[in-house]
């Protein structure tokens, strides 16, 4: 939670809104390194890293290991969301 000193940021915030657009319960609550190590799946947030997925944690492997269903859709809803081509600045 960030009252315990993570940082409230834009990207955290916004995967936060596709998750729940996506139907998942958003809870912010302390857990344990148990509750990690079996969780299904695991990513982190941050602006120059976006959605990073969390395949291991101290050696052992989170949920099957790989990136989970849920991370890649919120990469790609994250991705989409924040996609632009930018104003054209020279001619073809």
């Amino acid at each position: 939670p960030a009252h315990l000193g993570l940082l409230k940021g834009i990207t955290r915030d916004t995967v936060m809104e596709l998750a729940e657009e996506r139907g998942v319960v958003v809870k912010e609550e302390v857990f344990t390194r148990y509750e990690v190590y079996t969780a299904d799946e695991c990513f982190l947030t941050g602006t120059a890293a976006e959605v990073i997925p969390v395949v291991k944690v101290d050696g052992r492997r989170i949920g099957g290991g790989e990136p989970g269903a849920l991370t890649k859709k919120l990469i790609d809803d994250y991705r989409e969301l924040t996609k632009s081509d930018g104003p054209k600045i020279f001619d073809d």
